[in-house]
């Protein structure tokens, strides 16, 4: 994650944009007086969406959580993918 001020995000726009596009990077713009901003890729916002999306329901963490424990139990199935 990168910080920076308004100031030189202007100045430095592209190279911001690039490095959060091309390196995953996140970057705070600080604007003073604890305010600010959050720039992530397009990708990563869409990412932390499904994520809320996801923890949102009930029944689907449930689920999860249930995977989790049969997983540690050994009641997975192993599958090999280069068969599919």
């Amino acid at each position: 994650m990168r910080t920076t001020n308004y100031t030189d995000f202007r100045a430095n726009l592209k190279g911001y944009i690039d490095s959060v596009i091309d390196d995953c990077d996140t970057v705070v713009i600080n604007r003073g007086n604890g305010t600010g901003v959050v720039m992530m890729s397009l990708d990563e916002y869409n990412a932390l969406k499904e994520t809320e999306y996801i923890m949102s329901s009930e029944q689907t963490m449930k689920d999860i959580r249930q995977g989790e424990e049969d997983l540690r139990a050994g009641k997975g199935i192993e599958v090999n993918l280069d068969e599919l």
